[in-house]
Order: C-alpha cells, then structure tokens, then sequence
C-alpha cells in the first residue's frame, strides 16, 4: 500500500492527479482523510513551484479606513496586501539576513556615515513606468516628511541627505549607522512612483501582483503582473485576501475550502484544529509581543509609580499559560527579547501584589483606570484584559475593561487613547524598534515616551561599531524601557498560521506571521 500512495504522491506533485481523486483512491486503500491529506501536504512541500489558480488568505487585521498609502499602514491586512504588490530597497531573509530586493548592491563608507545603493535596472512599475533612483529618492523623502505622518518617520530622522547618482542612491548620515540596510526593510518603505508624492493610495508598486480589487476592510485582490522581474515568487495566476477578524469564522472559512490560508489563530484552538482533516499549523517563534500602552505624558499615567503599580500587578506566566497556552514567553516590560542579537538577559519581573499595592498608593492616585482592548488588538486580546483586571485586583488597583469594536481600533483607539491594548510585530533589529516605537519624534511612539537622554543613548548605539559596547548601550537603553517607560509586556508570541492542504512552499520565517508577509507571493496551490 505504501508503494501505491507514493506513487499517487507522485502524480499528484507532477499535476497528472487532483486532490479530490487523490483523497477518494487513497480512502479506497483504506487510508484516513487525516493521514491522506498528511502526505497530500508533505509532498507539496516537497515538490517545485505550481503555477496557476487563485490563492486566497482569511486575515484578521482590516478595516474600512485602511488606505493603500503605505506611509498609514499600522496592521495586518494592509502590511501583508502590501507585501504582495510593492517591494522595498532590501528584504530581510528568514534567516535574518538582508537581501538585495530593488538595489541589487550597496556599499558604506569606512566610518558608517556614507551608503550608495545601486538601484536594479529593467525593473517596471505596474503603470508601465520604467523604476528609477528619482522614484527611490522621492519614496525616501516623503517617508522623512513629518507631514506625511509615516510610520517609518522615526528611522529616517537619522537621515541627512538622499541623493541620487547615475544608477545610485546615496544615502549620508547625520551619524554612522550599521544598520542602515536592516531598517530599510521596514514595510513603509515601499518603493512607488515618484515616491507616491503625487498619488500616495494609488497602488502602484513593483511588486509580483497587480492590484485588481481593493475593498478597504472586505476583500482584496490581485493577478500576476505580467512583466515582473524576479521568478522566486508570485506563481497563483491571482491572490486574493478576505478580511475575516471573526476568529470562529476565520477557522470555518479554511475548514471549508473557502480559503487556503489564515492567519492568527488563537492558542486556545490550535489542538482543534489540529484534528481536522486537511489543515495544518504553521507557528514560528518570533519577536512578537502583546503589550498594554500607557501613555506616558497623559495623566495618570505620567506617574512612574503608577505605571510601576500597573506592571508589578501584571501576571505574565498566567497569561502565556492561559492566553499562549504555551505558544510564547514571558515578557519583561521591554519590546526586545532573545530573538535580537544584542539582546542582553535582565532581571525578570514577576506578579507582585505587594509591590503593585506599594507604587499604587505612592502614585496618589484613586479611582478606576480604563483600559480599552478589542478582538483585533492581539488574539485573545479581551481574555487578557480580563485576567489583567482580576490580577490588579488583588493589589487594589481597578481596572475598568471596555471592549471596542474591531473597525477602526487601530485607527481611533491604538495610538489615541491613553491606556490600550495592542500589539507589535517586532523589528529586525533593537534600533529600529527603538527608532520606531519609542524615539521621541517617532510618530508610533504610543507610548509618548519621551526621553532626550534614551534618545542621545539610541543615536550613540547606531554610531557604535564595536558590539561589546553597542550591547552594553542597549542593555542601558532597555532597562530605562523597562523601569520607566509606559509599555507593559506580558508576553511574547508565537506566530501561529494555519494552511489548507492545497497550499505548497511554505516555509517558517520569524520575521512576522504569514511567512514574514510572503505567503501568497511565495506559496503555491498543488491541486
């Protein structure tokens, strides 16, 4: 029986054999659907890229207000949408490697300050318009506008002039920065025609797909750009993203067929999906993190003691225990953890009713503190507030829960109000999620933490070159966020996806959930 499954395999892998035939032969075999569609999946996986048909993705993390300019993306859906129609200068690799993307090569000065980037030639837009360094040079100047409130707006203050040179860009810096090429990654940093200067939201890239539908919070679309340059990717004839931040319906959109992909799936489900025939999880440690923001210059929470109260009655391992069900670690009131490579071990913070009681009453204050969550904010984003409030409880501090509705959290709630749940992806590196998130000119610094000293301390790291010294500065840098700053972090994530059988090519990548964001680029339908 064996022999006669591989065989089957075979056919299937070679396209002479659909998957329905391949099901129906190997019940007559005497084989479960579970372990049919078990081999189904690894000799896809197995197997090269097949071209055809249309890939479809269930995803949480759109909205109504979501806008095709990346300069505005803050989640999933418009990020991954993204990732499939425009490109950046460098892609960072599973691996966390930069590789080259639309600059084929770059080079620095000795000291760090200098890099020219050579700009791929015979690469189009979608519009038929020939990529150019003028495009590369305008993208990065309208990310450093402050006007353009870009959420790539913190890396670029290092920046002093861009400037094109025949085939180059040439970027000079304020001060030496090894990073550069990391933090050119960052998914603001689309490459669009004139920079996106005329049409930002127009959805014009470089990318392996043209957009064809664009239903901002409903449905998004594209087909195979016909003159794309590369051939590691874009092999579905079309691609297709269904918003679907219902959690239940997600799970029942891949059970039945009606996606192939899904991503954030729920800790506390994956045993059950686990058992259903034809789909498999796809999780991948990462720097991920679930976090609750304070902002630091809104009362109360412009009290160190108070949000010194509000950590010390935070109960990480029943967190990761009941919301992770295992699937991450524990968080320590930093956005960096293991997975950096100049991360340096502190001193864990623990649940302490004691000392959260403490801080509490040397705060001053009295009284609720609102916390606002929602479905979307992270999965299982409502239980954690929950556990949060009961664990505060016992210290004395009441937190008032109040659940928001999904549309529109991330534009009217996340980065708005003063104390919220949310969620961060992590970056490739500590200076672009420090320059990011918490830089004080960075427009994502929701916490408002606003520090000259961390901000001196971040621009001394990036000039550092030596790597004993730049980690000791960042263990500095980290520890500051951790004592003083309004992120309150209990958790770092794993990435969980789930496939249908039907999905080729997936590889794990750490860099973000859906394989970094190229899952429908990268992937392939078998059947």
């Amino acid at each position: 029986m064996s022999n006669e499954l591989d065989d089957l395999s075979r056919r299937v892998a070679a396209g002479k054999l659909n998957r329905r035939d391949f099901l129906g032969r190997a019940a007559a075999l005497g084989v479960t659907a579970t372990f049919a569609n078990s081999l189904l999946a690894s000799t896809a996986r197995a197997a090269g890229p097949v071209k055809g048909g249309i890939l479809r993705a269930g995803m949480q993390g759109g909205a109504a207000t979501d806008s095709l300019d990346p300069a505005s993306w803050s989640s999933q859906v418009p990020y991954f949408f993204g990732r499939q129609w425009a490109e950046q200068l460098v892609q960072i690799s599973a691996d966390g490697e930069v590789k080259p993307a639309l600059a084929e090569e770059w080079s620095a000065s000795d000291d760090a300050k200098v890099w020219t980037f050579k700009i791929r030639k015979d690469v189009q837009f979608h519009n038929g318009k020939e990529l150019t360094p003028a495009d590369v040079v305008a993208t990065m100047e309208r990310h450093s506008d402050e006007n353009s409130k870009s959420g790539a707006l913190g890396i670029m203050g290092g920046i002093d002039t861009i400037k094109a040179d025949g085939d180059t860009v040439v970027f000079s810096l304020r001060d030496a920065n090894a990073d550069l090429p990391f933090l050119l990654d960052d998914y603001h940093l689309m490459i669009q025609p004139n920079g996106g200067k005329d049409s930002p939201a127009e959805g014009i890239g470089t990318g392996p797909y043209k957009i064809t539908v664009n239903e901002a919070g409903l449905r998004l679309g594209g087909e195979k750009f016909a003159n794309y340059w590369r051939d590691d990717r874009g092999f579905a004839d079309q691609i297709e993203i269904i918003v679907i931040n219902d959690a239940t319906a997600r799970t029942s959109a891949i059970q039945g067929g009606q996606v192939d992909i899904i991503n954030r799936v729920e800790p506390k489900i994956v045993d059950l999906i686990k058992r259903m025939p034809g789909v498999t999880i796809q999780n991948v440690a990462g720097k991920g993190h679930y976090v609750f923001i304070a902002h630091c210059n809104t009362a109360p929470f412009d009290n160190n003691d108070l949000r010194l109260a509000l950590k010390f009655a935070l109960d990480r391992d029943e967190m990761v225990q009941k919301i992770l069900m295992g699937y991450g670690t524990v968080g320590n009131d930093t956005p960096i953890n293991k997975g950096y490579p100049l991360f340096t071990e502190a001193e864990q913070r623990t649940y302490d009713p004691e000392k959260a009681s403490f801080h509490y009453k040397k705060s001053g204050h009295s009284g609720p503190i609102l916390l606002r969550t929602s479905d979307v904010a992270f999965p299982g984003a409502v239980d954690a507030t929950q556990l949060y409030q009961q664990s505060a409880a016992k210290a004395g501090i009441t937190i008032e829960v109040k659940r928001e509705p999904g549309d529109g959290y991330w534009s009217e709630v996340w980065n708005k109000q003063p104390f919220s749940a949310s969620y961060w992806g992590g970056r490739p590196t500590q200076d672009q999620m420090y320059s990011t998130a918490y830089y004080s000119k960075a427009d994502w610094n929701d916490t408002r933490f606003f520090r000259e000293d961390f901000d001196k301390m971040l621009f001394q790291a990036r000039a550092e070159l030596d790597a004993d010294k730049r980690k000791k500065i960042y263990a500095d840098m980290g520890t500051i966020v951790r004592d003083e700053g309004g992120a309150i972090v209990p958790m770092f994530n794993d990435f969980i996806d789930a496939t249908s059988a039907k999905v080729g090519g997936w590889s794990p990548d750490g860099n973000q959930e859906m394989m970094g964001g190229y899952a429908l680029s990268k992937c392939w339908l078998v059947a």
